[in-house]
């Protein structure tokens, strides 16, 4: 019975989230602020290497940092493109959050949730980071 009453919103979210910073947590917080539960999906190592992409920290030291934050509740692996209708099958989910420069590429998914993009936050970003830091690679 108190199942059918109350039922949680899920909110699920996808990135690398590599060198976290204020653009980072923002996304974080406002995504949790649609629902009740945020699961995150961070990219693998391995999946950014097929996506042309190199992380400072490993996927596993990223997934440690991601749970210690107090809006993520579950994080899983991002192994590649096609997964989302699963993840968002398998873990009960009701939004799919996203930055707004991804702007209608997840669009197909409005079959199976809601999908809202957020604007970024201004003037930070992982790849100014690393480039103001001299680091090779992309976000």
């Amino acid at each position: 019975m108190i199942g059918d009453v109350f039922k949680m919103k899920k909110v699920i979210t996808y990135g690398t989230f590599d060198l976290l910073h204020v653009g980072h947590i923002n996304i974080l917080r406002r995504a949790r602020e649609y629902g009740d539960y945020l699961v995150v999906a961070i990219s693998t190592d391995e999946f950014n290497a097929i996506k042309n992409k190199k992380a400072y920290y490993s996927y596993e030291d990223r997934k440690v940092i991601l749970e210690a934050i107090k809006y993520v509740d579950k994080v899983i692996p991002e192994n590649n493109w096609e997964q989302k209708i699963q993840d968002v099958k398998d873990n009960d989910i009701d939004v799919f959050v996203m930055g707004d420069d991804w702007k209608g590429k997840f669009d197909f998914l409005k079959d199976y949730c809601e999908v809202v993009y957020l604007p970024r936050t201004e003037g930070i970003s992982t790849t100014k980071i690393k480039s103001d830091l001299g680091l090779k690679g992309k976000e």
